[in-house]
């Protein structure tokens, strides 16, 4: 789990979302690479061209959707999103 003071330092020294966090392979606010980080807990916090954007739950979360649990709706299996984004995204 990173300080709020960390992922804000991060999120300043970032340009914007890497093909990663778009293709929900990585956390929008802190970086966190699901595919390395086995039974991270993770949170739908928002779409882009079709795409689930993912959180880590709990406080990157509540940074990018402004619930801890980010929205009602469940995240697709890591290896579909692995998948999807060796595929071109589409």
């Amino acid at each position: 789990m990173y300080s709020q003071e960390s992922i804000s330092g991060r999120r300043r020294g970032r340009s914007g979302p890497t093909p990663e966090m778009l293709s929900g392979l990585a956390c929008l606010i802190c970086g966190t690479d699901y595919r390395d980080a086995s039974g991270q807990e993770v949170a739908v916090v928002s779409h882009r061209d079709d795409k689930q954007l993912l959180a880590c739950h709990g406080t990157c979360a509540r940074m990018a959707s402004g619930s801890v649990g980010g929205l009602d709706e469940t995240p697709l299996p890591l290896a579909e999103r692995v998948r999807r984004h060796g595929a071109g995204g589409s």
